[in-house]
C-alpha cells in the first residue's frame, strides 16, 4: 500500500530530521511512503502571499484522484486506537492516501476545499517540524495496531 506524505519547508534541526527518519525507516516495513518536501514561501511575510505560494507548490503535487486529509488543528481528532482504524478504513477504499502538513500560516482556502477530510493530532499547537515525527510516529503506531504487534499499550 503507498501513501504520499506532503509537508511545507524542510527539517532544519538535526533532531527532528533523526526522529523523521527513525519513522520513516519503521514504516517500510508496512508501506510504501512517499514522503514529498516542498519549499516553504520565504519570499514575503504577508500571510495571504505566503500560502498562495505554497498552495502552487502543494497542488503540483497533488493528483486529481489523490484522497486528501490535511493534519489540521480544526480536524478530527482520534485516539491512536481510532486513528488505526480511520487509516485502515481509507486504506481499503481509497487508492491514493496524502496526507498534508501545511506550514506556518497553515493552507489557502483553495487547499482546504480540494481536502477530502481534516485530521487533528492535538488541540495544542506544535512547531510543523515536530507534528512531522509526531504524525510519522502515529502512523507507525497505527500500522502496528493493524497488526496486531505490540507497541501500543492500552
Amino acid at each position: 500500500m503507498a501513501i504520499k506524505f506532503i509537508v511545507v519547508g524542510n527539517t532544519k534541526e538535526k533532531f527532528y530530521r533523526q526522529s523523521e527518519d527513525e519513522y520513516l525507516k519503521r514504516l517500510n516495513k508496512y508501506c510504501k511512503l512517499q514522503y514529498v518536501v516542498i519549499p516553504s514561501s520565504k519570499k514575503s511575510i504577508l500571510r495571504e502571499e505566503c500560502l498562495r505560494m505554497e498552495e502552487e507548490q502543494l497542488q503540483k503535487h497533488i493528483g486529481q484522484m489523490d484522497y486528501v486529509i490535511l493534519m489540521d488543528e480544526k480536524g478530527e481528532e482520534y485516539s491512536s486506537r481510532k486513528f488505526a482504524k480511520k487509516l485502515n478504513e481509507n486504506l481499503v477504499h481509497r487508492a491514493n492516501l496524502t496526507f498534508i502538513i501545511g506550514g506556518a500560516f497553515g493552507f489557502s482556502d483553495v487547499i482546504r476545499a480540494r481536502a477530502n477530510d481534516l485530521w487533528s493530532l492535538s488541540r495544542l499547537t506544535f512547531p510543523h517540524h515536530l507534528v512531522r515525527t509526531i504524525f510519522l510516529e502515529q502512523l507507525y503506531r497505527a500500522f502496528t495496531i493493524l497488526n496486531g504487534e505490540k507497541y501500543h499499550n492500552d
